[in-house]
């Protein structure tokens, strides 16, 4: 009984996080809000999603002695703070680890700063990969 108990808090205390391997019509969904934003179109959107981070929440990426998360691959020097930068400018206001669930919503508005403070070369896929030739990113689910 003791040890129920102490995994129990073990588990109150230490949530699991839900992530998510996104399809790109699952994420097609739930990005919909950011088709057009900055002017950049949705397919855009999601071809760079796919050559960043896979769709996977959880990708994780050390580049040159920072940290980027989740399917956007949001830095810790500048907009997330978690515990390997103390100096972190934090731009978005957050903790990194949010980045790493299948909550989206905070991704999102994160990545809308990011698209209004240094445009879509921020994510260095998008040029090269995914700014023409988009029909392949379209999802006809939508």
């Amino acid at each position: 009984m003791m040890s129920f108990i102490s995994l129990l808090l073990v588990g109150i205390m230490f949530p699991a996080i839900q992530a998510k391997q996104f399809t790109k019509c699952e994420l097609s969904q739930v990005l919909k809000d950011m088709d057009g934003f900055g002017g950049i179109a949705l397919p855009e959107w999601i071809c760079t999603i796919f050559h960043t981070s896979g769709y996977d929440t959880q990708t994780i990426v050390n580049n040159n002695g920072s940290t980027e998360y989740g399917l956007f691959q949001i830095n810790n020097k500048v907009w997330c703070k978690d515990n390997k930068i103390l100096q972190s400018r934090n731009i978005c206001n957050i903790s990194c680890d949010k980045f790493l669930d299948d909550d989206l919503t905070d991704d999102m508005t994160c990545a809308k700063k990011i698209l209004n403070k240094e445009g879509i070369e921020y994510w260095l896929a998008h040029k090269p990969l995914c700014s023409e030739k988009l029909e392949q990113w379209h999802c006809e689910k939508l």
